[in-house]
């Protein structure tokens, strides 16, 4: 009876590793494709050998960072970086202190915001796209990056129920004994709540960080000189002849996000974990 369930266990076990094998080559082949494409020697998707280039060549990572007068990389590529850091300081600021404010504080309006935002959140972001370039419009921040960095920033507080469900696991006896003991609210906060927070403050800064540096929506929509586009608006804006240097500046623009990823997915997965406690 038991080698039985052994034999089993040792067969269920197989198919299993042979079905996320499967399931990991389907997810992980477009990567690989893209990746052996931006070292095309021609140029061109038309002289393929089936999925993958007759011969490969460094030219086109070289093209990416020379080659400047129609397609400038290195300017989208800092674009995107001012951008998605100012949107990840900014709305990080934000979010932490949208979270803590309906965690630790109680008043009237609380249950009814909570109950608004989460049916908002029902509703895609492009649904207000018309209504963000008439603001934009109006505001004159048509073509200014900063108007990108406002709206990201704007809109990453409606995402704040994680870190909520995070300052909820934090016991609020803690806070009161430091308030008996004379702190304010706001060194209740920096002293004794943020130095407690740093998996979801981490999480929070990661995520706010990667939207925009990603996006294509909003920049194209927003963005309308050349010399202002980020990497997603400015790749495609590529001729079709141009495809390895599309993927190649596809392959160096995810290399900064992917090693952000190793580097702390540690505190990340910590974050997501504790502020999935409570909601």
């Amino acid at each position: 009876m038991r080698k039985k369930r052994s034999a089993g266990k040792v067969v269920d076990t197989t198919i299993t590793y042979i079905l996320l094998i499967v399931v990991a080559f389907i997810f992980f082949f477009p990567c690989l494709w893209l990746i052996l494409a931006s070292f095309s020697k021609s140029g061109t998707i038309y002289s393929f050998e089936g999925f993958f280039p007759k011969e490969y060549s460094l030219a086109s990572f070289q093209k990416l960072f020379t080659d400047t007068s129609m397609y400038n990389y290195p300017k989208w590529f800092f674009n995107t970086l001012f951008v998605a850091a100012g949107s990840c300081i900014l709305g990080t600021f934000l979010t932490i202190l949208t979270a803590y404010t309906m965690s630790r504080f109680e008043f009237r309006a609380r249950k009814p915001i909570m109950k608004t935002t989460m049916v908002l959140g029902m509703f895609p972001s492009f649904m207000g796209m018309i209504a963000v370039y008439l603001l934009m419009t109006q505001f004159n921040l048509i073509n200014h990056l900063w108007g990108l960095i406002l709206i990201y920033s704007a809109g990453a507080p409606m995402g704040y129920l994680t870190q909520k469900g995070f300052f909820d696991t934090i016991p609020k006896a803690v806070d009161e004994a430091a308030r008996i003991d004379g702190a304010t609210n706001f060194q209740v906060f920096t002293k004794i709540n943020l130095p407690l927070s740093k998996p979801i403050i981490v999480y929070t800064a990661l995520t706010s960080f990667t939207w925009p540096w990603s996006d294509f929506i909003l920049p194209k929509l927003l963005l309308k000189e050349k010399n202002l586009y980020t990497v997603a608006v400015g790749l495609m804006s590529l001729d079709e002849t141009e495809f390895a240097r599309f993927a190649a500046g596809s392959v160096f623009i995810a290399v900064p996000i992917v090693l952000l990823y190793f580097c702390l997915v540690k505190n990340m997965v910590n974050g997501m974990a504790a502020g999935a406690v409570k909601g």
